[in-house]
């Protein structure tokens, strides 16, 4: 088959949770993406939310059966040797739409040809087909290599540490930060003290938020009781006791793929604009927020709408930064949250 070569790799990738504007919800999904000649295929499907059958809140024999499948071990789940190659990240029922792909041997080389857009058991290559997308040739050994070391432990790669551990003084806050992440998939815990958390579950934490309240000493001290674990974590400064802005701070900081493979990759919000740097065609979304001198929160979209690639300058209403103000941006995949400067 006449198909050009093109190389293969893994990356870690984030479908970013979230608390909406509108006061919906995002769901938290850590998956591993396909990388074709050095950048997420998932780019080139325009501005697809969606995630690879390789994520990793799936039971382990599940992950290992989707990458065998991969490597053709195992027939293919749909007709005519299709195979999911993304699909929805909320409940990955295809009937909310995947896109496919056959895949096949030819000799030593895996080929990916035929992508299109599928909510049916059978795909409409004419109506739903992605025609400026491959056929990708894949060699063999970089393959096989690639998704074999997804499974060379039985147990499958390791989880991502989703869980956050809250410290600040304003133990309502905390109560409801903490029932916001659960509800997108992220454990949280609150402790005035770390130091008194055994050492075993310091290493089940991904980050660490501190509330304003929280004093350099008792911060140093936190710290220091992950370092004794030996245990890396991000440490996020809460901005403001505004829900959703500290969600998006907290998934920022849960964010552990390369930063060549974000799709948003920079914020400045300041003399009244936001300025965002995208590498792809995605749809991105503009939130303020701000505090009144009465400490209610108010929230206004104000841009929302697939960029292209480049940097690009966003208006903001005045009466949505007036005061102490926030401006959050997010893709399906990242978001970044930066104060409003004057």
């Amino acid at each position: 088959m006449s198909a050009a070569y093109a190389t293969f790799g893994l990356a870690p990738a984030m479908r970013a949770g979230g608390v909406l504007a509108d006061g919906g919800y995002q769901v938290h999904r850590d998956f591993v993406d396909f990388i074709v000649d050095g950048r997420p295929l998932l780019f080139q499907l325009s501005d697809l939310d969606a995630v690879s059958p390789l994520a990793s809140d799936i039971p382990p024999a599940i992950f290992t059966a989707q990458v065998r499948s991969l490597l053709l071990e195992t027939e293919p789940p749909l007709p005519g040797g299709r195979f999911v190659i993304y699909g929805c990240p909320e409940c990955a029922d295809l009937a909310c739409g995947a896109v496919t792909a056959v895949i096949e041997r030819d000799g030593d080389d895996f080929i990916w040809r035929d992508f299109a857009w599928q909510t049916e058991e059978h795909a409409d290559l004419d109506l739903n087909g992605y025609h400026g997308i491959g056929p990708f040739r894949f060699a063999g050994p970089e393959y096989r290599a690639a998704l074999a070391a997804l499974i060379e432990d039985a147990d499958g790669p390791p989880a991502p540490r989703r869980r956050v551990l809250l410290i600040g003084a304003r133990v309502a806050v905390l109560a409801k930060l903490a029932a916001a992440l659960r509800t997108i998939g992220i454990g949280a815990d609150i402790t005035q003290d770390a130091r008194a958390v055994p050492a075993e579950e310091l290493r089940g934490y991904g980050a660490v938020a501190f509330g304003r309240a929280v004093g350099e000493a008792d911060r140093a001290a936190v710290r220091e009781a992950f370092e004794l674990a030996g245990v890396e974590v991000a440490y996020v400064s809460g901005l403001a006791p505004i829900i959703p802005l500290l969600v998006a701070q907290i998934e920022h900081a849960l964010d552990r793929s390369p930063l060549p493979q974000r799709r948003l990759t920079g914020l400045v919000a300041a003399d009244g604009e936001a300025t965002v740097d995208v590498t792809s065609p995605c749809r991105v979304r503009v939130t303020a927020y701000r505090l009144d001198r009465l400490y209610r929160t108010h929230a206004q979209e104000v841009f929302d709408g697939v960029l292209e690639p480049g940097r690009h300058r966003i208006p903001l209403d005045p009466k949505a930064v007036k005061g102490e103000a926030f401006v959050v941006a997010r893709t399906s995949g990242s978001v970044l949250v930066e104060p409003m400067g004057k």
